[in-house]
């Protein structure tokens, strides 16, 4: 489906965005978020492609710390260190790989290489161990790609953005799909001479 030196897009957990040089391939995994990145996607007139991984793992994982009372064992580290660390780099070495054969533009560069976080990726909370140091080392994994390969022109991103949800939502309480998908084609389409490196993105009405 897509060539060598091709692949200018990518964008890791929850959401994966792939983009040839001149149309996006938007695979959206899940519902909520990536359904709502996928729409925008094809409004932006972009091939979109909907798939859904399952969440079931994470959920299980989140309902056993709930129902042990909170007690981790070493295999659910193992488990939450394999579906966010491991899976993060061995997707995003897949993507620099490719981008690297491609020539840098002179506003966006070789690619753009975006990793999803949470609230966990920058601030621990109860019941969060197991998550919150898995998405603190893929946070540490993003920003030692940008420092990395930010010099051969290829742009990492970590976004890091409170999901879960809401009783009684309000607009300015929730952070809408739409707006996200926004965010993200912002930062695909970001000039070199003024590169985000870290965003993070939360409803106006958020208590943090």
């Amino acid at each position: 489906m897509l060539q060598r030196g091709l692949l200018k897009v990518a964008i890791v957990a929850g959401t994966y965005l792939l983009s040839p040089v001149l149309r996006l391939l938007n695979t959206s995994s899940g519902l909520g978020n990536g359904s709502g990145t996928g729409g925008a996607a094809a409004y932006e007139g972009y091939a979109v492609a909907l798939i859904s991984r399952g969440s079931e793992s994470l959920n299980a994982l989140a309902s056993s710390i709930k129902e042990s009372g909170g007690q981790l064992t070493a295999e659910d580290i193992r488990e939450s260190n394999n579906i966010n660390i491991e899976s993060s780099f061995a997707f995003a070495r897949a993507a620099i790989l490719t981008f690297q054969q491609n020539e840098a533009t002179s506003s966006t560069g070789k690619g753009t290489l975006v990793f999803t976080g949470a609230t966990a990726s920058v601030r621990g909370n109860v019941t969060t161990s197991g998550f919150a140091s898995a998405k603190f080392a893929v946070r540490a994994l993003a920003e030692s790609l940008a420092k990395e390969f930010g010099q051969q022109d290829i742009h990492a991103i970590i976004d890091g953005m409170e999901i879960g949800p809401i009783e009684n939502p309000t607009p300015e309480s929730k952070l809408s799909p739409e707006s996200i998908a926004a965010a993200y084609l912002y930062l695909v389409n970001q000039d070199r001479a003024a590169w985000t490196w870290e965003l993070d993105l939360r409803p106006a009405h958020e208590n943090w």
